[in-house]
């Protein structure tokens, strides 16, 4: 798939191959989604929560051993986020952008990147929208996002 604001071609690659549950693994399916769940209400995002689980656990994939993803977990728990990791990480990248515009305003780069990360966050809010993630009526707005951010 090609990158959404460039000419170049993407990047493909390697699939994970999915064999089971590996014979080191000790945790059952239920002791899993408590650590998910613990992890999260300490604060951590879901993919934050799949790198400790793997760091830290030993636990590569949890999708083979609770046959359940890290964030069908969450809202079977009602421990999910308001917003989805990926708007939540472009509002962030837009806040700080928008800091750095009050400093350097005449530079032209960031002016860019401000617009094409605000295109970004646009047509992920239609797709979640349409998935029912979010509400219809949401939509991004810089000063209500700040307060979410802190």
């Amino acid at each position: 798939m090609a990158k959404m604001h460039s000419r170049k071609k993407g990047r493909s690659g390697s699939k994970k191959p999915h064999r089971g549950v590996p014979s080191w693994v000790r945790y059952k399916p239920a002791e899993v989604e408590k650590l998910i769940v613990k992890l999260a209400k300490a604060g951590n995002s879901p993919s934050m929560i799949g790198m400790t689980l793997r760091d830290s656990y030993g636990i590569p994939d949890t999708k083979d051993i609770a046959k359940k993803k890290i964030n069908q977990i969450l809202k079977e728990n009602k421990a999910e986020k308001k917003l989805p990791e990926d708007i939540l990480a472009l509002v962030k990248k837009d806040i700080k952008l928008v800091k750095h515009l009050d400093m350097h305003k005449k530079d032209q780069t960031v002016w860019r990147g401000l617009n094409l990360t605000e295109s970004k966050i646009n047509k992920l809010a239609r797709y979640y929208k349409r998935e029912g993630v979010l509400a219809a009526d949401w939509k991004f707005d810089r000063k209500s996002a700040k307060m979410l951010i802190e």
